[in-house]
């Protein structure tokens, strides 16, 4: 049995190393980063005082309505999903090598990305096949079940805690220009200095978007108030109705177009 196991997992990760799957799952960043283009736009026009849904799901609704958009959403579904399966078997298979405290932080950072990236999949497919929700209200109704639920309160201060956390750390990603380890940086330097910027400003407007989402799922765990629990889209509104908001969100906005060129730009270079 430990033998047939063993192949078994040999076989699983021979596959999950193959080269269709590494082409398909570089794809799934240039997806994340169509995603994430789409989201500053939104925001731009939300700061300009137009309408929209600036979060996964407002961009998903943008491809949908585009030419042929059916082949780009099942298209892109394909793409995240590839790369989340990628992603898991980096959380499964990868990092041995490391000295076991670096081992566990990369797993688990895999183990994460993996699950983020099943959920633009997840996103993508329901659009495809017109099961899309309001995904505001769906967020406010997920926030009052688990306020109901035992431990629930505390579950989603530390859930917002953690969304709030991992912005802070993407900013600093960002200015401390971490990212470019996980690149294959080309040899000209105008193209490097191109993308170094680009993901530093991605980078840092990623994690004031994170830092807004989190903030607000803290604030409504402890106001007892699932209505304020509205995702990216509704911490992207709360920053427009700050003193001089209009601009900073603007701003975001361009940060995200920033992050997602990276990210295209990701699918590319990234060492795979």
């Amino acid at each position: 049995m430990k033998k047939e196991l063993k192949n078994a997992s040999e076989v699983a990760e021979d596959v999950t190393n193959s080269k269709p799957l590494e082409y398909a799952a570089r794809a799934g960043f240039a997806v994340s980063g169509l995603l994430h283009f789409l989201i500053g736009l939104v925001a731009i026009r939300l700061a300009m005082g137009g309408e929209g849904r600036a979060d996964v799901s407002g961009a998903v609704a943008e491809l949908a309505v585009q030419p042929a958009g059916p082949v780009l959403l099942w298209s892109a579904f394909a793409a995240c999903l590839a790369l989340a399966i990628w992603q898991a078997s980096d959380a499964v298979f990868d990092f041995e090598h490391l000295p076991t405290k670096k081992k566990v932080v990369n797993k688990l950072k895999a183990a994460v990305q993996a699950v983020v990236y099943a959920g633009f999949a997840l996103t993508l497919a329901s659009v495809a096949i017109g099961a899309q929700a309001d995904h505001r209200r769906s967020t406010s109704d997920l926030t009052l079940q688990l306020m109901k639920a035992p431990g629930g309160t505390a579950l989603l201060i530390v859930v917002g805690a953690a969304v709030a956390v991992t912005g802070v750390v993407y900013a600093i990603r960002g200015f401390r220009k971490s990212f470019v380890k996980y690149l294959r940086m080309p040899s000209n330097e105008q193209a490097r200095t191109a993308v170094t910027v680009t993901g530093i400003v991605g980078y840092a407007a990623k994690g004031v978007a994170l830092l807004l989402t989190g903030l607000l799922i803290v604030i409504a765990t402890v106001k007892a108030d699932p209505a304020e629990s509205t995702g990216l889209d509704g911490g992207l509104r709360a920053l427009r109705e700050q003193p001089l908001g209009i601009y900073m969100l603007a701003a975001v906005g361009a940060g995200l177009i920033c992050y997602g060129i990276f990210m295209a730009v990701r699918a590319r270079l990234a060492r795979m």
